[in-house]
């Protein structure tokens, strides 16, 4: 069955019940993994014998997949079909996550966590652009409004059900449960979703060479950031960077000629995107090492067994979750530019006093207070800077702008986590020494705490009091936003930013 113009769905239908749960199983597949996988990181660490930058590669090698694909596995889902590519996207990500708890050496396992995330990256866009050609326009503000609370519950669900299957059984078990989801999810679609595509696209060439080289650009700079915590300024280390920053201003230049380019770089002509965007850039990627560490720190420094450590982050989703929507309405009232300085602030606030634990952590008091400040500080940062980079854009580009902007969050991420770390001297065997990691994780936090700094007094500076739509886009002022990146807007692109 494909989809017309005018096959929509009504709100309420038995059809729209099943939508909505394909769609919600489907980003909870990749939700629930990409948070309950950090809680399993120290057992991976000790079972597999795994150094820093073992780890570090066990979390990046699904991102820089991710990051480097999900522009271009949009336009695939326009061509082709976006059922067709979300199946495609949830069967990947199903193998792989078989392959992950199959894996006898670190190496087969950040291997299959790289092809994990071609699986997510298929299966990211795919769920949201769905919902918005599937459902009447009058019902589409509920849907996705739905879609987002329940996303964000498998988020909030994740680091439980990680830190559970880790008590309970093993590692291993956190991506073996992927698959009995991704069946289920599978058949939903098979039998329920509609098949859609764009007619635009029809004989449109893809921005291939682009998606090469931003992809082997990513790796071999993060491979260099990474290796220099051991190796240092090595020859291998060396070349690798050069190679990746050539290949870096090499996609740039092809962007700059592609006629579909993965970033269309015209988009930041304008200084209000421009400027969302670096800060965008600060934000997530000082965020992304508190997601990183804090689980690993209370595990292989402070001893707490991973059920307790998957729950200490849980306050940031439930905020997260309570407090998005109103985020949203406040920066339509006053604009943008004081919840994005003052939510940086506040997450640098929350960072200092958890740079404050030692090894003996008692959880109530020295590391909740920080946890609910840090949470208080996302919650209003989120949606008005999600928002600002739709509201920069021009409105038929909002997909494409919202696509940039999660992709330009996911690269912050991947080098943060690659960087920072090795900044702060927690590389070889820094997990196996606890006052070693305490150190590391106290400059760690301070680091990422003066780069909330310098995003705030960037968003002050640049970002103007423009008024914008809710985060997740104008059909949905109260969605919940993602924690691990901006949420992709409705339509994302390219996907449907030029018709259905």
């Amino acid at each position: 069955m494909t989809q017309t113009r005018n096959d929509v769905i009504a709100w309420g239908s038995s059809q729209s019940w099943w939508i909505l749960a394909g769609t919600v199983g489907a980003s909870a597949l990749a939700m629930l993994d990409a948070t309950a996988v950090n809680v399993a990181l120290p057992s991976i660490g000790a079972e597999l014998d795994a150094r820093v930058a073992g780890l570090q590669w066990t979390v990046n090698a699904y991102t820089l997949s991710l990051a480097s694909l999900i522009l271009l596995a949009g336009a695939l889902a326009d061509r082709y079909g976006r059922r067709r590519m979300l199946q495609a996207g949830i069967a990947i990500f199903a193998l792989a996550s078989l392959a992950c708890s199959m894996a006898s050496t670190l190496e087969l396992l950040i291997a299959a966590r790289a092809l994990q995330g071609i699986g997510g990256a298929l299966l990211t866009p795919g769920s949201l652009a769905i919902i918005q050609v599937s459902y009447a326009e009058k019902d589409r503000g509920r849907a996705i409004g739905a879609w987002s609370g329940l996303s964000g519950i498998a988020a909030a669900i994740g680091p439980l059900a990680g830190g559970w299957l880790v008590e309970w059984s093993s590692w291993r078990t956190v991506f073996w449960i992927n698959l009995p989801l991704a069946a289920v999810v599978l058949w939903i679609a098979g039998r329920h979703i509609p098949e859609s595509r764009a007619p635009w696209m029809k004989g449109v060439h893809f921005d291939v060479l682009g998606a090469i080289l931003g992809a082997f650009g990513l790796g071999a700079l993060t491979w260099a950031l990474i290796a220099s915590g051991n190796e240092g300024a090595s020859a291998a280390v060396l070349v690798s960077f050069a190679s990746g920053v050539g290949a870096l201003a090499a996609f740039l230049l092809v962007e700059r000629r592609a006629s579909l380019p993965l970033v269309p770089l015209g988009l930041f002509s304008s200084r209000q995107f421009s400027a969302v965007n670096a800060v965008t850039f600060i934000v997530y990627g000082a965020m992304s090492v508190l997601f990183f560490l804090l689980v690993v720190y209370l595990q292989g420094a402070a001893g707490y067994p991973p059920l307790l450590a998957g729950m200490a982050l849980v306050p940031v989703t439930a905020l997260m979750l309570g407090l998005s929507s109103r985020a949203g309405q406040v920066a339509e009232r006053i604009g943008p530019r004081r919840p994005m300085t003052i939510g940086p602030l506040m997450m640098a606030a929350g960072m200092t006093l958890l740079s404050r634990i030692g090894i003996e952590v008692s959880y109530l008091t020295d590391v909740l207070p920080g946890v609910i400040i840090f949470g208080l500080g996302l919650s209003a940062t989120v949606a008005p800077l999600t928002a600002t980079a739709l509201a920069a854009a021009d409105p038929k580009n909002a997909g494409v702008a919202s696509g940039v902007n999660n992709a330009v969050a996911r690269t912050a991420s991947l080098l943060a986590v690659a960087v920072l770390p090795v900044v702060s001297g927690l590389t070889g065997d820094a997990l196996r020494d606890a006052s070693r990691f305490n150190g590391g994780f106290r400059i760690a936090m301070i680091i990422s705490a003066a780069l909330m700094v310098a995003g705030a007094m960037l968003a002050w500076i640049t970002i103007r009091d423009s008024r914008a739509p809710g985060c997740a886009g104008p059909t949905s002022p109260r969605s919940f936003c993602a924690v691990d990146g901006p949420p992709l807007a409705p339509g994302d692109a390219p996907e449907s930013s030029r018709g259905n």
